[in-house]
C-alpha cells in the first residue's frame, strides 16, 4: 500500500505541475497575441524571434518533465535563432520547431488540466484501495489510475513534442553544412601548412643545394679541396631536403599508416611518445605489427588517418601539458564504426570536465579543436573527459562501413 501511494503521489506531482504549465501558456497566449500583432504592424518585428525563444523553453520545460517521470528523453531539432533581424525572424517563421511547439501548446490548453480528473481519486483511492489492497491483500484499482492519467500525459506530451521528420531533416542540413564548413577550414588550413613547410623549408634548402653544386663546378679546375667541402655540404643539404620532404609526407598522410595498419602505427607512436603507453587492439582489427595474429578487418583509409591523427594529438598533448608518465590507448572495431579512446593519468583540465562534440559542437584549443574537425568531417563523435586532478579520457567513435 505505501509503495501505490508513493507512486500516485508521484504522480500527482507531476500533474499539478503540467496544470501550473498549461496556466502559464493560456497567459502566455496574450503575449503571443500582442507579438503577432506587433509583427504584423512592422514596429514590433524583433518581438517574434524572442517570443519563438520563450515558446521553445516552455517547451523544454515540458520535455524535462515527461523525461522525469517516463525516463525517455523527447528529442529537440531547433535551428539556432541568430544573426542579424530579417535572418532571426525569417529562422523563426520557417524553422518546423515552431509549428510543432504552436501545435503542442494548443492541445495543452485542454489535456494539460488532467490532474483535475486526479484530485478526486484521492478520498476515494484512500478508503477503497486502503481496504482492498492494505486489509485484504488485492492489488490497488483506484489510485493508480492517477499514474494512468500522468502516463496519458507523457504520451500525449511525446507524440506532440517530437520532432517531424522534416525538422530532423532541416536539423541535419544544418548540422553538415557546418561540417562542411569546418571540414573545408581544416583542409586550408592543412593546404597552407604544406605550402608554408614546402616553401619555407625544402624550397629554401633546394635552392642552396643548387648554389653550392654551381659554387662547386666554378671552384673544381682551380680549388678541388674547396670544391669537394661544398659537394659535401650540398649532400648534407640534400638530406635535410629530402627529410623536410618525408616529414611533409607524413602530414598529409603518414607512409606507416599504409606499411604497418592502424593498430601498427599506434603502436609505433606509443614506442616513440615519450610516455609509457600500452595499446589494446580489439581482435576484429588488422594488426601488421612484427609478431601480431593475422587476420582481421581495416577501417576505410580516412577513417585510419583521422583515428591516427587523434591517437598522435592525444599523445603530445599528454607529453607536452599533462605531467603523466603513463597513458593508455584502445581501438575497437564497432559493428558500424572504430572507437578510439586514449587515457592518460595526468592532471586533467583539458576542454572542461566533461563534454561531447558531435558536428555541431566545438572543442576549446587548437589540439582538440583540430580532432573535432576531422572527426567531424566524417560524421564522427568526441568525448572529452577531463576533470581538475585527472584523469584526461578522449573517445572518439568514427561510422564506416567494414
Amino acid at each position: 500500500m505505501r509503495t501505490t501511494v508513493r507512486q500516485a503521489w508521484r504522480a500527482t506531482v507531476h500533474l499539478v505541475l503540467a496544470a501550473v504549465l498549461s496556466f502559464a501558456t493560456i497567459i502566455f497566449i496574450t503575449v503571443l497575441m500582442i507579438t503577432v500583432i506587433a509583427t504584423l504592424a512592422v514596429v514590433g518585428a524583433a518581438m517574434l524571434p524572442e517570443t519563438v525563444l520563450v515558446i521553445r523553453r516552455i517547451a523544454g520545460a515540458k520535455r524535462r518533465m515527461v523525461a522525469d517521470w517516463t525516463g525517455q528523453e523527447i528529442p529537440e531539432a531547433y535551428l539556432p535563432i541568430k544573426g542579424r533581424l530579417r535572418e532571426r525572424l525569417r529562422t523563426a517563421v520557417r524553422d518546423p520547431g515552431t509549428f510543432t511547439d504552436l501545435r503542442w501548446m494548443i492541445a495543452h490548453y485542454f489535456y494539460g488540466f488532467l490532474g483535475a480528473l486526479a484530485l478526486p481519486l484521492w478520498p476515494v483511492g484512500l478508503v477503497v484501495d486502503g481496504v482492498w489492497q492494505g486489509l485484504l491483500g488485492r492489488e490497488a484499482v483506484v489510485l493508480p489510475l492517477i499514474s494512468r492519467l500522468a502516463d496519458l500525459d507523457a504520451r500525449w506530451s511525446t507524440a506532440l513534442l517530437k520532432p517531424s521528420p522534416k525538422a530532423r531533416l532541416v536539423e541535419r542540413v544544418e548540422e553538415l553544412t557546418e561540417t562542411r564548413a569546418g571540414a573545408v577550414a581544416a583542409h586550408g588550413a592543412e593546404l597552407r601548412r604544406i605550402e608554408r613547410d614546402l616553401h619555407d623549408g625544402t624550397q629554401a634548402r633546394l635552392v642552396s643545394l643548387s648554389m653550392r653544386i654551381g659554387l662547386a663546378k666554378r671552384a673544381y679546375d682551380r680549388d678541388p679541396e674547396a670544391a669537394r667541402k661544398l659537394l659535401d655540404d650540398a649532400q648534407d643539404q640534400a638530406e635535410a631536403a629530402l627529410t623536410e620532404l618525408r616529414h611533409v609526407v607524413r602530414g598529409i598522410h603518414p607512409p606507416i599508416l599504409t606499411d604497418r595498419g592502424l593498430a601498427g602505427a599506434v603502436r609505433a607512436l606509443a614506442a616513440s611518445s615519450g610516455l609509457d603507453v600500452t595499446v589494446g587492439v580489439d581482435g576484429g582489427l588488422e594488426d601488421r605489427s612484427e609478431g601480431a595474429p593475422e587476420g582481421g578487418a581495416r577501417p576505410p583509409a580516412a577513417v585510419e588517418a583521422a583515428a591516427y591523427f587523434v591517437v598522435a594529438e592525444s599523445l603530445t598533448n599528454a607529453v607536452k601539458h599533462s605531467g603523466a608518465e603513463r597513458a593508455s590507448v584502445e581501438l575497437a572495431r564497432l559493428p558500424a564504426g572504430l572507437r578510439v579512446v586514449v587515457r592518460d593519468e595526468g592532471r586533467g583540465g583539458a576542454g572542461g570536465t566533461s563534454q561531447a562534440f558531435g558536428s555541431g559542437g566545438e572543442a576549446g584549443g587548437s589540439g582538440l579543436l583540430g580532432m573535432q574537425r576531422r572527426v567531424a568531417a566524417l560524421d564522427g563523435t568526441l568525448m572529452v573527459t577531463s576533470p581538475v586532478g585527472g584523469p584526461t579520457v578522449i573517445e572518439v567513435e568514427l561510422p564506416c562501413v567494414w
